[in-house]
């Protein structure tokens, strides 16, 4: 390609944002002051990504000039200066002027930064990432285990309200006040909220000999009934040439699912473990086909996915707003898990306005396929408050978009996240093998070391967690003496031309 050619189109997507910018204006009038700029780049970003960058890159870097693939924070400035370099180059004129706020790479770094001390914890330390962990039952009677945690590493406590009780709760965030007090290191509370627990319900199912089973047997090419009814599960009956005779009964803790699903969507159960189809629907019951298994049984209170499935379901279940209250007295950050759209940010932005909640930090948990798909649009609402982040959570992410674009996806994800200066925690199976059985993976490891890319990551319990936390520590010391954040080819973005489309469709862009 020719300098004059790309030249030209550079030049046409860069006049292409400015004509945008007063239309960025008016939508984000509601973003909080310390997120202007933030909100105005990442409206950038999605117009810039909605073009195919990848022919130029090559050129560009020969020429030695930036090719474009690390300008997610400072996107105007970025592509601005390229061009200009371009006509310098070339030994013509550079006419284009634009009265717009500009944000340069130095700037960008401090904004992302300023964001992550202010959600997280603003202190001085060798390493820029935090460390989350997440801590178990026993944390409420034993105050060692979390000291221990906070000597090894440990910057964040996650409380996962989807175990346990207000009881075991109190205990959790009265020892870490101790322990803070006693190490005077300072420690955030964060609290995630459950959302609706989308799970098959109890089974009991007795074999010939009087046993009582929790699961029925399964396997691929059979026929079982998801149902509203109360019912404690009944195994498939199959005659003497293996035929199916009777179907298998499982019942759902939210029968609203049933409602929202459609003949030929995918229901996955136990994190995709097993993956089934459905092929009839009545009022009250699924029929689906087993197609692919992992496993022989399927247990009780396994999760339920429905990639495919618009399911009309409240983010703010009732329980999370019983629990509201307490997470507003005792937490620093609330995870906010089940969001899915800018209406759903809106829905706890009201409930923590009611109890007065202006302080505390809110993360947005990605952990769907709707959440992804709409991510700029849940960006965008969150920024009416100066604390956020997103939680990339891996584990049901991956089970929803499938294990083979979890990669792809995390790294849009924190693509749209530096364009919008948001932190991002790196989540789910982080050393995972180190911490529950002393011994990590060399694929772990190098997980771990892609977590500098973040300003946060996540561990999860496990006998050997201090020694997972020393390892991650160390880590990330390294990696950040190597990176920050990282360059990339640029194709066009799906997810940023169904945005630019949307807004243009309803004359917003």
């Amino acid at each position: 390609m020719t300098l004059q050619k790309i030249d030209k189109e550079l030049s046409d997507i860069l006049q292409h944002i400015i004509n945008h910018e007063n239309s960025i204006n008016s939508e984000i009038a509601q973003v909080h002051k310390d997120y202007t700029l933030s909100a105005k780049n990442l409206y950038r970003y999605l117009v810039l990504r909605s073009f195919d960058l990848r022919k130029y890159h090559d050129t560009l870097s020969d020429l030695g000039l930036s090719s474009i693939r690390s300008a997610e924070g400072y996107v105007f400035s970025n592509l601005y200066n390229v061009v200009k370099n371009l006509r310098l180059i070339q030994k013509t004129s550079f006419k284009i002027k634009a009265d717009i706020d500009k944000i340069g790479y130095k700037k960008s770094k401090k904004l992302l930064k300023k964001h992550a001390n202010s959600l997280f914890n603003q202190t001085y330390k060798k390493h820029f990432t935090e460390i989350m962990v997440t801590l178990p039952n026993e944390a409420a009677e034993d105050k060692e285990m979390i000291k221990d945690m906070v000597l090894s590493g440990m910057e964040i406590a996650r409380i996962n309200l989807s175990h346990g009780d207000l009881d075991i709760w109190t205990k959790m965030v009265l020892n870490i006040h101790e322990v803070q007090k006693e190490t005077k290191q300072k420690v955030k509370i964060y609290m995630d909220l459950s959302g609706p627990k989308i799970r098959t319900s109890s089974i009991e199912i007795q074999n010939k000999k009087g046993k009582t089973s929790n699961a029925i047997p399964i396997r691929v090419g059979e026929h079982i009934i998801l149902t509203k009814k109360d019912i404690l599960g009944k195994a498939s009956v199959f005659g003497k040439k293996e035929e199916q005779v009777e179907k298998a009964i499982v019942g759902v803790l939210l029968p609203q699912i049933i409602d929202d699903a459609q003949v030929g969507d995918s229901v996955l159960f136990d994190d995709g473990m097993i993956k089934s189809k459905i092929i009839a629907k009545s009022e009250a019951e699924l029929e689906l086909v087993i197609t692919h298994s992992y496993k022989t049984k399927l247990g009780e209170h396994k999760g339920i996915n429905l990639p495919n499935t618009i399911l009309n379901l409240p983010a703010l279940t009732e329980s999370d707003l019983e629990n509201l209250p307490f997470v507003c007295k005792h937490a620093d950050i609330v995870g906010y898990s089940f969001v899915r759209t800018g209406a759903d940010v809106q829905k706890l932005y009201d409930a923590l306005n009611e109890y007065k909640a202006d302080d505390i930090g809110v993360v947005f948990k990605i952990e769907n396929k709707e959440a992804f798909e709409n991510l700029p649009e849940i960006l965008i609402s969150g920024m009416q408050r100066d604390k956020i982040g997103v939680m990339i959570a891996r584990g049901d992410l991956a089970v929803e978009i499938g294990f083979e674009r979890i990669s792809e996806v995390q790294n849009q994800i924190l693509w749209l996240c530096e364009a919008a200066h948001v932190p991002v925690i790196w989540a789910t199976q982080v050393l995972e093998n180190l911490a529950k059985t002393g011994m990590p993976t060399r694929a772990e490891i190098s997980d771990a070391g892609l977590g500098v890319h973040a300003e946060c990551v996540m561990l999860n319990k496990g006998p050997y967690i201090n020694e997972a936390i020393k390892v991650l520590k160390n880590i990330l010391i390294r990696m950040e003496g190597h990176s920050f954040k990282k360059k990339n080819e640029l194709r066009a973005l799906n997810l940023s031309k169904k945005y630019i489309s949307k807004l243009k469709n309803t004359n917003q862009l």
